[in-house]
């Protein structure tokens, strides 16, 4: 049983490549348009990012407590 709950342990740690993998390619997002509430898309882009990774370390978080 516990290698199993193992496995299953490692692709939820899998979340946490997902803003990194978004942020890894700058040419992506590094542009001032369009405009986002006033902000430059490369600013609304890495701020949203920071709440998603937020969210995606909390549910790992609990998936293993």
């Amino acid at each position: 049983m516990g290698e199993t709950a193992n496995k299953r342990s490692r692709w939820w740690n899998l979340l946490l490549f997902i803003p990194w993998v978004a942020v890894l390619w700058p040419p992506f997002y590094a542009s001032a348009t369009p405009n986002i509430a006033g902000f430059p898309y490369f600013y609304f882009y890495q701020f949203i990012w920071i709440v998603i990774s937020a969210v995606l370390t909390a549910t790992v978080y609990w998936m293993f407590k």
